[in-house]
């Protein structure tokens, strides 16, 4: 036998003492509901009610009749929810809880919802799951290219959360799938950079390219590594140009952060003649939220490889600074990089890192007499 306050927005049980929900937050007034939950011999029945004497009086009632056997007791299995209906639940939290939102909301309409919308939750096998990872690893995407291992994860991982949300909120008690499915592990190790003569063939089309706030979002990129997102969301107010500091509001390593930058680089934004709050703005003055467009067509005026990302930019200000002898851990700062294993793909980059340290090693080895170094070599 139980009592419980019953949360009427997410359906979840509490303690009496609990002043809000502990799966949704919801703050209980006066006027919260009780849930009251009796079993006798394997028999089990509940009620929810409008106080705790109410509550109280249901139990005792609830308890005496199942004892005497005079309750008509169907045992019926709930339904699990179909993949749609948990998705109604998820879309507004993660709209709450992430900044990529978006990306979950177009994956799940173009791959999950036309293969598993409709299907109940305990219908969906890990067969049916791996099915959906060959389909896609032949398939192609309306470009006519073949999916990235990393958009097949993408679905895995998301399909993963919906399960998992699923039976966090009550909503479903049986086995998932993705228990049995192999997620596949990306190799993030790629590095980009550009070769001289290709650094000045970015520059010498850029010094001819008519639209000066694409130049602007080319040329600080590459002078300061910055994130193409930390760039959509920079305002004239986090630039700092007598102290030449920059403040990147919710990076992604998710603190907001202040960073140096060079001279040069504030030089580019003065450049420009904007009058919307955003250094780089979008249409009407708003927040830009894309920048293929304008980089495809500057890459391709520059000659640069096709397969060479924006991304790369940073990459390449990234590996300049290690290979002109930088510390690792003062260009881990200026990226942002939460963690420094992310900053570790340059280490290679590193002239002479390892030959120095191979150098050195045989004066540290070298046991010193009276303030002289001994030679081991000597017979």
């Amino acid at each position: 036998m139980a009592i419980h306050i019953y949360c009427t927005g997410c359906y979840t049980s509490n303690g009496l003492n609990a002043k809000s929900c502990s799966n949704c937050g919801a703050v209980f007034g006066r006027d919260k509901k009780y849930r009251v939950c009796v079993s006798v011999k394997g028999n089990r029945a509940t009620r929810v009610v409008a106080n705790l004497t109410l509550a109280r009086q249901k139990e005792a009632t609830l308890q005496a009749d199942l004892e005497r056997g005079e309750m008509d007791i169907k045992k019926k299995k709930k339904k699990a929810p179909t993949l749609n209906e948990v998705w109604t639940k998820y879309l507004p939290w993660a709209k709450e809880h992430k900044r990529t939102w978006d990306d979950d909301f177009l994956n799940y309409r173009k791959h999950l919802e036309p293969r598993f919308g409709k299907k109940r939750l305990d219908t969906i096998s890990s067969l049916e799951v791996e099915r959906m990872k060959l389909e896609l690893k032949k398939g192609t995407s309306k470009q006519g290219k073949p999916y990235s291992q990393a958009t097949i994860k993408h679905q895995l991982v998301l399909l993963k959360r919906l399960f998992n949300l699923a039976h966090r909120w009550g909503l479903y008690t049986g086995e998932s799938p993705m228990n049995r499915v192999e997620v596949p592990k990306l190799d993030n190790g790629r590095t980009e950079f550009m070769r001289d003569d290709e650094v000045s063939r970015l520059l010498k089309t850029l010094d001819t390219w008519p639209c000066m706030v694409s130049v602007a979002f080319v040329k600080f990129t590459l002078l300061t590594g910055m994130r193409r997102g930390e760039l959509f969301k920079l305002t004239w107010d986090d630039v700092d140009f007598e102290r030449g500091m920059v403040t990147l509001r919710e990076p992604k390593g998710g603190k907001t952060q202040t960073i140096p930058v060079s001279s040069m680089a504030l030089e580019v934004l003065k450049g420009l003649e904007v009058t919307s709050p955003y250094v780089f703005p979008g249409k009407e003055g708003r927040q830009r939220t894309d920048f293929k467009g304008p980089w495809l067509r500057i890459r391709k005026a520059a000659g640069l490889p096709d397969n060479f990302r924006f991304h790369g930019l940073r990459h390449h200000f990234a590996s300049t600074l290690v290979s002109a002898g930088y510390d690792l851990l003062v260009v881990q700062k200026l990226l942002t990089h939460k963690d420094s294993r992310t900053t570790q793909r340059y280490a290679h980059l590193s002239p002479g890192a390892l030959k120095e340290a191979a150098v050195k090693s045989a004066d540290l080895l070298n046991p010193k007499a009276n303030g002289k170094v001994v030679n081991l070599n000597k017979d």
